[in-house]
């Protein structure tokens, strides 16, 4: 339904999509409520609207987005980072960016899903390097199937570093893409601590499908002041501004 809606220009009648998915109307409005609900769409008299940013670009694209954010970001989260930990690491554009910083760092051992943090980490200093495979998503540059979420659930690092696709304070860390957000479920399943790594404008947004509670992150890296109701929402987090 969410491609209909997006080929068809963001707007579509229910009873356009009823035809087209050949469906009842009666399916359809339960579905858009459903998708109402996880901040995909608004619904209209008659019909309903793609809510703007529901889906995401490719990694390239991404990674220019708010690039000297994610830097700052970066940086600062690779401060919570030493030599000999076991990391997992996503395959979002911001753990891109941190991947980036941990360079010089020894005796890692990184458990990713993403092909850019696997040639950025892997080969170098002693890191020993688990790739999570499967079938290739080649927007994100990354394994996020059935498979790889199985290989990924079996280990458990002392850190996992997370990006998010948005944040918003009742519904909590959300995501875009479904493999992806399997993916972070996993991590905060297994891992010691969590650090998530957001630049400002994931706040306050909606994504497509819910990840976890703020109450999972361990670790809240972000480049800008949290309002007083973020701040409490996060306040089991340590929380850097960078």
């Amino acid at each position: 339904m969410l491609n209909l809606l997006q080929s068809g220009g963001g707007l579509l009648s229910v009873s356009t999509l009823a035809s087209d998915l050949g469906v009842s109307a009666e399916t359809v409005r339960r579905e858009l409520r459903l998708l109402e609900k996880e901040g995909a769409v608004t619904r209209e008299h008659g019909g309903a609207r793609l809510i703007a940013k529901a889906f995401e670009g490719p990694l390239m694209q991404r990674m220019e987005e708010n690039a000297a954010a994610k830097q700052r970001i970066a940086r600062a989260a690779a401060q919570f980072v030493h030599d000999g930990m076991i990391l997992f690491i996503d395959a979002g554009t911001t753990s891109c960016f941190i991947a980036q910083q941990l360079v010089d760092y020894r005796s890692l051992t990184v458990i990713t899903n993403s092909l850019q943090v696997a040639t950025d980490l892997g080969g170098i200093n002693d890191n020993r390097l688990f790739l999570a495979a499967g079938q290739m998503d080649y927007a994100y540059r990354a394994f996020s199937d059935h498979t790889a979420q199985q290989y990924i659930s079996g280990f458990t690092p002392h850190l996992s570093i997370l990006s998010v696709g948005a944040i918003e304070k009742t519904r909590g860390l959300m995501d875009f893409h479904p493999g992806e957000a399997a993916m972070s479920r996993i991590a905060y399943a297994t891992s010691e601590r969590v650090l998530l790594g957001a630049d400002s404008t994931k706040f306050g947004r909606y994504g497509l499908i819910h990840t976890a509670p703020l109450s999972s992150v361990d670790i809240l890296v972000t480049d800008a002041a949290l309002d007083d109701d973020y701040a409490e929402a996060f306040q089991q987090a340590e929380i850097t501004i960078a």
